[in-house]
C-alpha cells in the first residue's frame, strides 16, 4: 500500500520515495518547461506582438485608434491591453484551479486539460489575418489563460518530486530545459521567416506557421510529463459531502486567503515577488514590439536577440542555481535583481536601428533571466503547507512567466497616451528596485518554519 504524507506529518512525498523513483518523475517534469516555455517564446515574446499590431493597424482608423464596444484604443496599445486582461482574469481563476488541484484525484488530468486548452487556442492563431484582431486578442486570452492554469498544476508537483535541499537545483533545471526547447523551436522558425521569400512564403504567412508550429510543439512534447508523473493521493481530498470538488476549491481559496495572515513571511515573499516578476514579465513580452515600434529594428534581428536569450539563458539558470547552492536563493535573487535594473535602464536609452547594443542587452537579459525565475519558483515552494502546494502557486502564478498586471497596464497607459515605448520601459525599473526591497525582508528560516516545512542546510 502506498504511503500516505498524512502518516508523517511535516513531510512530502519527496522526502519519502526512493531516489530512482523520483528521478523518473523529475525527467518527465523537466519536459513540460520544454513543451509549454515555446509559448513564451515564439508566441507572445517574438511573433505575436507584432504581428497582432500590425493585423490592429489594418483594422485602425485614419487616427490609428480601433473601436471596442465603444472605447477607442490605440493600434499599438492592443497587444498589451490584452496581455493585461488575461492576466485580470488569471487573478480570478488561477487560484481556484490550485485550490481544486490539491483536492482533485488526479493533477495530471487538469495538467492535460489546461495544456492542450492552450496548445488548441495557440494553433488556431494560425487563422489570425487580414484585420481580424478581436479574433487575435481573444485567442491571445483564452491561450495566456490557459498556460498560466496548466503552470500552476506542473508548479504544484515540484515538492512532490524534490525535497528541500533539491529543489534550487530541480527548479533551475526544469528552466534551463524549457529554454532550450525553446531555442530549438525559435530557431527553426527564425530558419523559416529568414528564408520565407525563398520558399514562396509571404511574411503573414510565416508567422502564421511559426505560431502553428509552438502549439503543436507544447500539445506533443506534453505527453511525456502525463506518461511519467504519478497521481498520488490528495492531502485534503473532497469530503462526500462537499459539493464536488470545484465548490470545495472555492471554499480552499477562502481559507488560503484567511490563513495567509498566519504565513506573514510567506505573505512579505508574495508581494516582493509580484513587484520584481512584474518587472520581468513586462520587459520581456513587450521587448520585441520595443524593438520594432521603437528601435526600428528587423523581425530577423529580434529573433536571433531572442534566440540569444534562449541560449545564455540555458547556462544563466544552471550557474545562478550553483551560487544559489553556496550563498541561498534569497541572495542570489536580490543579486539577478541589481542586474535587471541595470539591464532596463540600459535598454531605456539603445540607438534607433543599432543590433549589436541589442545583442548585448539580449546577453545580459539571459544571464539573468532563468535564474531569477527559477530560484523565486524553489524559494516559494518553501513557504508553502504541506498538502496545500496547487492552491499557494495559484496565488503565485498571477505573476509568473508570460504574464504581468501592473507592469503591462503601465505600459499601456503611457502608450495610449504618449505612444512611447522608451517612456513606459524606464518606468519598470520601479518594479525591480521595490521589489528587491521587500525581498531583502524576507525571513528565509522563519518562512519555512512557519509553513511546518524542513529547513535546508543553505538558505
Amino acid at each position: 500500500m502506498m504511503p500516505r504524507v498524512s502518516d508523517h506529518p511535516g513531510t512530502t512525498w519527496a522526502e519519502q520515495l526512493p531516489e530512482d523513483v523520483l528521478r523518473r518523475e523529475r525527467r518527465g517534469w523537466y519536459f513540460y518547461d520544454w513543451a509549454a516555455s515555446t509559448f513564451s517564446t515564439t508566441v507572445v515574446t517574438v511573433f505575436l506582438g507584432p504581428y497582432l499590431t500590425d493585423v490592429t493597424e489594418r483594422a485602425a482608423g485614419a487616427d490609428g485608434f480601433v473601436d471596442v464596444l465603444g472605447v477607442s484604443v490605440r493600434d499599438s496599445a492592443w497587444f498589451p491591453a490584452m496581455i493585461t486582461v488575461s492576466v485580470l482574469l488569471q487573478i480570478l481563476v488561477l487560484p481556484v484551479v490550485g485550490a481544486l488541484a490539491d483536492r482533485a484525484p488526479s493533477k495530471r488530468r487538469l495538467l492535460a486539460l489546461f495544456a492542450y486548452l492552450g496548445a488548441g487556442a495557440t494553433m488556431a492563431m494560425y487563422f489570425l489575418e487580414g484585420s481580424r484582431f478581436l479574433f487575435g486578442g481573444f485567442l491571445l486570452v483564452f491561450a495566456n489563460l490557459a498556460f498560466g492554469a496548466s503552470i500552476v498544476v506542473y508548479n504544484a508537483f515540484l515538492p512532490e518530486i524534490a525535497p528541500p535541499d533539491d529543489r534550487d537545483a530541480v527548479s533551475a533545471r526544469g528552466w534551463a530545459l524549457g529554454y532550450a526547447g525553446g531555442a530549438i523551436l525559435l530557431l527553426a522558425n527564425l530558419v523559416l521567416y529568414t528564408f520565407r521569400e525563398d520558399l514562396g512564403l509571404s511574411t503573414g504567412f510565416a508567422v502564421r506557421l511559426s505560431l502553428l508550429s509552438a502549439g503543436v510543439w507544447w500539445a506533443l512534447f506534453t505527453l511525456i510529463p502525463l506518461r511519467r508523473l504519478v497521481d498520488r493521493p490528495p492531502i485534503h481530498p473532497v469530503a462526500a459531502d462537499g459539493g464536488g470538488a470545484l465548490v470545495a476549491g472555492f471554499r480552499q481559496l477562502a481559507g488560503t486567503l484567511r490563513d495567509l495572515r498566519g504565513y506573514r513571511v510567506t505573505l512579505v515573499f508574495l508581494v516582493a515577488y509580484l513587484l520584481y516578476n512584474d518587472g520581468i514579465q513586462a520587459a520581456i513580452a513587450f521587448s520585441a514590439t520595443y524593438g520594432t515600434e521603437e528601435l526600428d529594428l528587423s523581425e530577423s534581428v529580434l529573433i536571433q536577440a531572442i534566440l540569444l536569450v534562449q541560449v545564455v539563458a540555458f547556462g544563466g539558470a544552471l550557474l545562478l542555481g550553483r551560487i544559489a547552492a553556496r550563498i541561498g536563493a534569497k541572495r542570489t535573487v536580490v543579486g539577478a535583481l541589481a542586474v535587471w535594473v541595470v539591464v532596463v535602464a540600459y535598454a531605456a536609452v539603445l540607438p534607433a536601428r543599432s543590433p549589436v547594443p541589442f545583442y548585448l542587452l539580449a546577453a545580459a537579459i539571459g544571464v539573468v533571466l532563468g535564474g531569477s525565475q527559477a530560484l523565486s519558483r524553489s524559494l516559494f515552494s518553501q513557504f508553502i503547507p504541506v498538502g496545500r502546494e496547487a492552491e499557494y502557486f495559484g496565488l503565485y502564478e498571477i505573476s509568473d512567466r508570460a504574464t504581468s498586471m501592473v507592469g503591462s497596464l503601465l505600459i499601456t497607459l503611457t502608450l495610449q497616451v504618449t505612444g512611447s515605448y522608451r517612456l513606459a520601459i524606464v518606468g519598470l525599473v520601479v518594479f525591480f528596485i521595490a521589489g528587491a526591497l521587500v525581498l531583502t525582508r524576507v525571513d528565509v528560516p522563519r518562512g519555512i518554519r512557519e509553513a511546518g516545512n524542513e529547513v535546508p542546510q543553505v538558505v
